[in-house]
């Protein structure tokens, strides 16, 4: 996201999945809630891997007096490697970011243990896993 002076609060997180179908679905999952405040702005996107600083950054400066824009962006890297989930937040003040991503955790929580109960690719997973750790 570029620096915008109405938000000066951003914080971005990469999760990654073990396959980038999980990834897809983790997406499709969460994007389907928009933020409810304009006063923060989210952007998900599924990346094939996250930049080469893996520390999630938060930001603070000065704000301005211009009235935010509810904006909630979608953006999927075509190819069969994308399997990084890239959220970026970018809030009026910490306060509001702080709510806006534990609400994200507790959206992505659910998703994740959903997959783990559900899906196939990770059962398969725990399937060997088990199998390994009982030889």
């Amino acid at each position: 996201m570029a620096s915008d002076s109405s938000f000066p609060c951003s914080m971005q997180l990469h999760i990654p999945f073990p396959t980038p179908r999980l990834a897809s679905t983790a997406l499709k999952a969460l994007q389907v809630d928009p933020e409810l405040s304009p006063l923060v702005q989210r952007t998900l996107s599924v990346v094939s891997s996250p930049p080469s600083s893996t520390t999630t950054t938060t930001t603070t400066s000065a704000s301005d007096s211009e009235s935010p824009q509810t904006q909630a962006q979608t953006q999927t890297q075509t190819g069969e490697d994308a399997q990084v989930l890239r959220v970026e937040y970018r809030a009026t003040t910490n306060r509001m970011l702080r709510v806006a991503v534990n609400s994200f955790m507790e959206g992505l929580k659910l998703v994740l243990e959903v997959m783990e109960q559900l899906d196939v690719d990770v059962l398969a997973a725990e399937g060997q896993k088990s199998s390994i750790q009982s030889a």
